[in-house]
């Protein structure tokens, strides 16, 4: 079922992003935690796209198995990054015949070692063009990506908000944010996003904390912001996991409260294939 349709009728809509895994072992772990997490009954859950596609056939497999096997609604990411629009096609029509509904169109990140994006000769410059694709050749439903504190390599985030609109305008049905630890961050963009007369769902994206020097590094490639006094309480409890574990959990549960009070119509939640922090938030909303 598209994303669009679920939300008719499940509001808020809880949802969940994983990676796929690099070894046979660790797929077998993630559809463990799949598993663990059904009882949440999530209305979607999302499957990211390694850089340079190198994770095809696995998010291709764990979002088909994620619906036929295990009965989650799923979502397939797909990057512009290292493929032509002929490759897309062909991986595009995999999903269509595996009776996914969802995908998440992006960019995509340079692959390890490269500096910047560089397209494909034959392929895709911008997300905007990869959903035009999309829209004009399959009945999808397409999430992209949106950037609260402007994408990194924008000059600014009016200039990366214009892009977003650019991307709605394509095709998109839904918008799913970068992480962000301010909600008015996400209250700015939102705000700003209306004014632009965009007027799909647009979803909160949420990264519980439970590791410093991680979230350090995500939040230095993304380019969101830790608030000082978070980051603070961080550093001095940074080597007692436990305490991180719940200073994230409660920080998140925060967080997501403020935003559904704001009405926002989701929260979608980056779980780094884990289970127990997501688990912990979401008995907290529903309590």
């Amino acid at each position: 079922m598209r994303i669009t349709e679920i939300m008719k009728h499940r509001t808020p809509a809880f949802s969940f992003e994983f990676f796929p895994p690099k070894s046979d072992e660790d797929t077998q772990k993630l559809f463990h935690t799949l598993h663990d997490l059904k009882h949440l009954n999530p209305s979607f859950v999302s499957v990211t796209y390694g850089a340079g596609g190198g994770t095809r056939d696995r998010t291709v497999q764990i979002v088909e198995e994620a619906k036929s096997k295990i009965g989650l609604e799923s979502a397939a990411h797909l990057t512009c990054v290292g493929h032509s629009k002929a490759e897309i096609k062909l991986i595009l029509d995999d999903l269509f015949r595996s009776g996914i509904d969802n995908v998440v169109a992006l960019r995509g990140d340079p692959p390890r070692g490269e500096a910047r994006f560089a397209p494909h000769p034959d392929g895709f410059r911008h997300a905007s063009e990869l959903t035009a694709f999309i829209r004009n050749s399959y009945p999808f439903c397409i999430a992209v990506a949106g950037n609260p504190e402007g994408h990194i390599e924008a000059p600014d985030k009016a200039t990366d908000w214009g892009h977003l609109e650019e991307k709605v305008k394509a095709g998109a049905d839904l918008i799913i944010t970068q992480l962000f630890f301010d909600n008015r961050y996400f209250f700015d963009f939102e705000k700003h996003m209306r004014e632009r007369g965009i007027s799909v769902p647009i979803i909160p994206g949420i990264m519980p904390i439970t590791n410093f020097q991680q979230i350090l590094r995500f939040t230095r490639i993304c380019g969101a912001t830790i608030p000082p006094k978070v980051e603070a309480d961080l550093e001095r409890i940074q080597d007692e996991p436990e305490l991180v574990h719940r200073y994230g959990v409660e920080f998140a549960t925060r967080q997501c409260k403020e935003l559904l009070a704001h009405g926002v119509p989701g929260i979608h939640f980056f779980t780094l294939n884990k289970s127990a922090a997501t688990r912990e938030i979401i008995s907290r909303l529903k309590n």
